[in-house]
């Protein structure tokens, strides 16, 4: 059992370690929209918005300050919705994920097209600390899961492993030697955009160790989100997914099932959430996924 004075001694070079070990695994390798856990920036008419939040540490005795996961939204020539998580996110085999590679590999645009759309899409989930909220200064001083994509997290990728030797490497989950980060919002070719969020200088995030203590009591569980309950079973997702792309002879799935397939409306809101969190456009990976799986 972690407690708050190992914490604060493994605060620093240590933490820093820990936290590199586990974005080199990445490298190298069911949720609610209305859930009030999460927080995100409030945006203006024009879609722009400012916020200073805080990553913090790993909640409890769980391992990482972020765990990521990969998702399927897409609308197939039936009119159904394909909403699920990909069991990608478990480091197994995936129905559509497999069904993309298929399409890609015929080399044809016009199926690289159909893939590219049905492609996963990558989400980060991590605790932070609302610091300044423009749009909603009632969430400020506490507690939130925020949801982000490949390009925030590639900001913290930044600060933990600078690429130039005159930098230091700062670990920004950490309470004490970590760094706020002005969140930054525009709204480009309709998308929110997070380029030009940075992070400010390195500080403890309050002065006061008690209340610090209790904030890092008060997170919520990361590791929930890959608990194998969240996904269904690949023989399942597959019925799902014939019966979208118009298999009905492959689908086998039941009557009921069938009618509670995803609505527009649910579809609306994942595509809403995977905006928000900036994970679009993530096709520098699945391209990379698609290669890989080629090569098996």
């Amino acid at each position: 059992m972690v407690d708050f004075k190992t914490l604060k001694k493994n605060s620093g070079a240590n933490s820093l370690l820990a936290i590199q070990g586990e974005l080199e695994k990445l490298t190298n390798k069911s949720e609610n929209s209305n859930d009030e856990r999460f927080w995100q920036p409030t945006v203006d008419k024009a879609g722009n918005g400012y916020a200073v939040i805080r990553f913090l540490p790993p909640p409890g005795d769980e391992p990482t300050a972020f765990i990521r996961y990969f998702r399927h939204s897409f609308q197939g020539p039936t009119g159904l919705w394909y909403i699920e998580n990909s069991l990608t996110s478990l480091g197994k085999d995936d129905p559509v994920g497999q069904f993309n590679t298929e399409l890609w590999n015929t080399g044809l645009e016009s199926n690289k097209k159909i893939a590219s759309k049905q492609k996963r899409k990558l989400t980060f989930v991590s605790n932070i600390y609302v610091v300044t909220d423009q749009g909603n200064p009632d969430n400020e001083g506490k507690v939130f899961l925020f949801r982000y994509g490949k390009k925030i997290f590639d900001k913290l990728n930044e600060v933990m492993n600078p690429e130039f030797p005159d930098e230091q490497p700062m670990n920004p989950f950490d309470l004490w030697e970590g760094a706020n980060l002005a969140l930054k919002v525009r709204n480009v070719e309709g998308y929110r955009n997070y380029d030009k969020s940075a992070f400010m200088s390195k500080s403890a995030l309050l002065d006061d160790d008690a209340k610090l203590e209790a904030i890092w009591k008060s997170q919520y569980s990361l590791q929930e989100f890959l608990d194998p309950k969240n996904f269904k079973t690949y023989d399942v997702l597959k019925a799902r997914m014939n019966l979208v792309l118009a298999n009905p002879a492959k689908a086998n799935i039941p009557a009921a099932d069938a009618a509670a397939l995803p609505s527009r409306s649910a579809a609306q809101d994942v595509k809403e959430e995977i905006e928000s969190a900036g994970a679009s456009g993530e096709d520098d990976e699945d391209v990379a996924f698609f290669t890989k799986m080629a090569t098996r």
